[in-house]
């Protein structure tokens, strides 16, 4: 059902979840898992700014490399992507071009005023991708 399943992460503590989830999917179903990491433009991008990260490029990377690392060891195929733009809008975009047939991501379940001022990627990608969205909870 899900040959080429597409897992977004930042490399924090919900995207490794996330990408264990994924893992253990694509194994099973024996899919292709695309990797890919936003260097972030837009309200998220200021949180970020705020702990002191300065190259965003390189924190994509790093989260992608990870993913395919940990995905190597369990023999899932895979293939790695960075952008660079505003998350949500890159997530979409790389599943509509590349034939995804499932987005796997974290979510920070976020609420309230944090929720109000920052979105949530998660919630935008559910909104508006064209294929199913798992979400997994930090």
């Amino acid at each position: 059902m899900y040959q080429n399943i597409l897992l977004a992460t930042d490399g924090s503590d919900a995207a490794r979840r996330a990408t264990e989830h994924a893992i253990e999917l694509a194994d099973q179903l024996g899919a292709k898992l695309h990797l890919l990491s936003v260097s972030e433009d837009g309200p998220q991008a200021t949180d970020k700014q705020d702990e002191m990260r300065t190259d965003h490029q390189a924190e994509a990377n790093e989260a992608v490399e990870e993913a395919e690392r940990t995905a190597s060891s369990h023999g899932v195929d895979t293939s790695t992507v960075v952008r660079h733009g505003v998350p949500q809008e890159e997530i979409i975009d790389v599943a509509e071009t590349n034939a995804i047939d499932l987005i796997v991501m974290g979510t920070h379940g976020r609420s309230g005023l944090d929720h109000l001022v920052t979105g949530s990627v998660a919630e935008e990608v559910v909104r508006n991708a064209t294929v199913p969205v798992v979400t997994v909870r930090e």
